[in-house]
């Protein structure tokens, strides 16, 4: 997100690799979920690991 924020209206463009990269990160974002869930999910992974 600071990467789009620092290219600014250049981000959106298609011929930039930022916009790739972005759009492509994005979806992970969305598919896999937030960080905070995801924490939670190693958090519980390690804990049932060590029983």
């Amino acid at each position: 997100d600071r990467a789009l924020q620092l290219h600014g209206g250049y981000g959106y463009l298609s011929e930039y690799g930022i916009e790739k990269i972005v759009r492509d990160l994005r979806v992970h974002r969305i598919l896999e979920g937030t960080n905070e869930i995801m924490n939670v999910i190693v958090a519980r992974g390690l804990t049932e690991s060590l029983r």
